[in-house]
């Protein structure tokens, strides 16, 4: 699978898929409430985590299945074309 994760996109999913990692274990441990209805704490603090791990992988790794899916390339032509001709 070709790098489809890029730009503003990559930075959001390294920065807010940390925190989410973080706000699910302190969910988990009791330190965050992150309970919502009727859904009960732990299961919606392993959920928190899960997609801050998604998050922060797709992020790592520049490759997104869902991304892929869809049709979406955040990376753009920029950061994908290798080096053009007449330039060091």
């Amino acid at each position: 699978m070709q790098k489809n994760v890029g730009g503003a996109d990559r930075i959001a999913r390294l920065v807010l898929g940390p925190l989410l990692i973080l706000a699910g274990v302190a969910g988990y441990a009791g330190l965050l409430v992150l309970a919502v209805g009727p859904f009960p704490q732990a299961l919606t603090s392993v959920v928190v985590f899960l997609v801050g791990a998604i998050l922060l992988v797709t992020g790592l790794v520049q490759k997104c299945p869902m991304n892929r899916l869809l049709g979406f390339d955040t990376r753009g032509e920029r950061e994908s074309a290798g080096p053009t001709k007449g330039r060091p």
